[in-house]
This record gives C-alpha cells, sequence and structure tokens, in this order.
C-alpha cells in the first residue's frame, strides 16, 4: 500500500482483484481504462474473463497460487509487474477477503476500494470521511439499526457479567447440595 498520505494519483498499470459479482467488474473496467488510460490486469477466483478485460491483460487466478509458497509466488509476481494502482472490490459479498486484504499489504501500489455500484474512492487520509462512512455502513452501524447495534454492543459486558454470576451461583449450589448429602 502506497501513498496513504498523498492525495495524488500515480499513473501506471492497474491490478484489479475481482472479489465480488463479475457484473461490477464488467461495468467498471472501461470505467478504469478511461479515467486512467492504462488497461488493467485482474485477480480472480472466477473461471473464464469478465467483458471489458482488454486483450492481452494478465488474469491471475487464486486457484494457481495454492498455499504458502504458492501465496509468496503471486505477490512476489505482482511486485515484479510494479502496479501504480490496485483496485478491491468491497460489495458486501465474502469473497476472497482474505486475499484482497493480503494484496494491499504486499503489492506497493495507491490502493481504491470499489462499492456495488461499480463507483469507487481512494484509501487515502483525504477521503477518511468516505471510508469512515462506508466501513459504518457495511457494520450496520447506520440509521436506526446503528442505534441498535451499539446499544447491543455498550450492553454485551453486563450481560457476559450478570451470566456468568448466574452460572456460578448455580454450580455453587449444586456443588454445596452434593457436600451436604
Amino acid at each position: 500500500m502506497r501513498c496513504l498520505f498523498r492525495r495524488r494519483v500515480p499513473a501506471g498499470r492497474i491490478l484489479f482483484v475481482e472479489s465480488g459479482s463479475r457484473e461490477i467488474a464488467e461495468r467498471l473496467l472501461p470505467t478504469l481504462q478511461r479515467n486512467h488510460g492504462a488497461p488493467a490486469d485482474l485477480v480472480t477466483c472466477f473461471p473464464g474473463q469478465p467483458d471489458g478485460l482488454p486483450p492481452g491483460a494478465a488474469v491471475f487466478r487464486t486457484g494457481d497460487y495454492q498455499g504458502r509458497s504458492g501465496r509468496k509466488r503471486l505477490y512476489r509476481e505482482l511486485r515484479a509487474r510494479r502496479y501504480a494502482l490496485l483496485g478491491i472490490l468491497c460489495s458486501g459479498e465474502p469473497i476472497m477477503t482474505a486475499w484482497k486484504w493480503a494484496l494491499v499489504l504486499q503489492v506497493p501500489a495507491k490502493v481504491f476500494i470499489v462499492n456495488e455500484n461499480a463507483d469507487y474512492f481512494w484509501l487515502d487520509y483525504a477521503h477518511r470521511g468516505t471510508l469512515i462512512h462506508f466501513a459504518a455502513l457495511r457494520l450496520g452501524l447506520t440509521g436506526i439499526g446503528g442505534l441498535r447495534t451499539l446499544a447491543r454492543l455498550a450492553a454485551f459486558p453486563f450481560t457476559l457479567s450478570w451470566l456468568c454470576a448466574y452460572a456460578a451461583w448455580v454450580h455453587s449450589r449444586r456443588a454445596l447440595r452434593l457436600l451436604v448429602r
């Protein structure tokens, strides 16, 4: 991950991690090429290629890089290609979650996050408000449901303490009863 404290978007190769629905990737890929002038390579777990992927683009399938040595080999190959931009798809689907965050940490590129509408924003300090809102939305902490979730979170330690005290009381009564017999 690079350029966390810079707003500047570097020019160069793009790597897109298809960690969600293929339809989103198909809508996004032409936009990326139009906006940044560079075709995108792809990391995916799906068979085939999405529409909109330019001819000659590299496709890295996670199934080909299993195990620790396979992952290390993939990271080496991606670092050797010197990508300037890395896009991850965060559409609320649990597809390739570990892979996409590992690639964010392993590939030195400026990261952008894509939502389910094929819109994207940069993962940098200048967009922290958008990032916080996006994370709150994904965690269910917005709207009336967010208040309920926060109330449950605040009540959790008290509930756990109550249940532990009750269990201790019940088990101590049982032990006392067995001791008196």
